[in-house]
């Protein structure tokens, strides 16, 4: 038998982190959906296609390999035989992804992949519609969100540890714009399951929300 937890949530709330850590603790595979789509979006943008131009999109997914490894313990997401890694962490890939995703054909081909994992490894996964859509059979479904201005705070830091120039607004208006695509697209939009259980991080720390939902886990195995 294997077990899925499901961690859902907007941009910025820290599912990516969450997840990786609690999938160490169990020794479960950490799927990075998210990774995924933004493998796509590098495919899609190194094809020059817009982002607003559907049936390009529809057609050209088609032909993207996407799949994820794992060597020496660290993921690796590869792009028709391309190591991306390196590569999927942009401002420019992020909002393509986000695009892309509303895609159906984009969607059905990654979720294909993802739930064919699922069946036969045991697996954490975060992403925007993994506990409604991806596995809604998951065992455990975690909400995560926090405020705009926490993750606008949290990206900002990021990005300017880094040396990059970024402007705390400009970061907030783009996710609170990243957000409203997801919430309102027509295909399997960002919404919290009726059976997850809401965590908002704006006041914990990582290890809080990790602990919390190592507790909650268990307590669904009922150990």
């Amino acid at each position: 038998m294997s077990y899925s937890i499901a961690i859902d949530g907007p941009a910025g709330a820290g599912k990516s982190t969450i997840a990786r850590q609690v999938a160490k603790r169990l020794g479960f595979i950490y799927v990075d959906t998210g990774a995924m789509y933004r493998a796509m979006a590098l495919y899609l943008l190194r094809k020059g296609i817009a982002a607003d131009d559907g049936e390009r999109i529809s057609e050209a997914c088609k032909d993207a390999d996407i799949t994820i490894e794992y060597a020496d313990g660290e993921q690796q997401v590869i792009l028709n035989g391309e190591n991306v890694n390196g590569s999927i962490r942009t401002e420019e890939v992020g909002n393509m992804a986000s695009a892309s995703a509303a895609n159906k054909e984009v969607r059905i081909k990654l979720v294909e992949l993802q739930r064919n994992m699922a069946a036969k490894k045991n697996v954490v996964m975060d992403g925007r519609d993994i506990g409604t859509y991806v596995l809604p059979e998951a065992d455990l479904k975690i909400y995560l969100t926090a405020s705009s201005a926490v993750r606008a705070e949290r990206r900002h830091k990021e990005l300017t540890e880094k040396g990059i120039e970024c402007d705390f607004d400009a970061i907030e208006r783009d996710i609170i714009d990243r957000d409203d695509r997801d919430m309102t697209r027509e295909f399997a939009p960002l919404r919290q399951a009726e059976d997850a259980v809401l965590l908002d991080s704006s006041y914990m720390g990582i290890e809080e929300v990790i602990d919390s939902i190592m507790e909650l886990f268990h307590g669904k195995k009922g150990e």
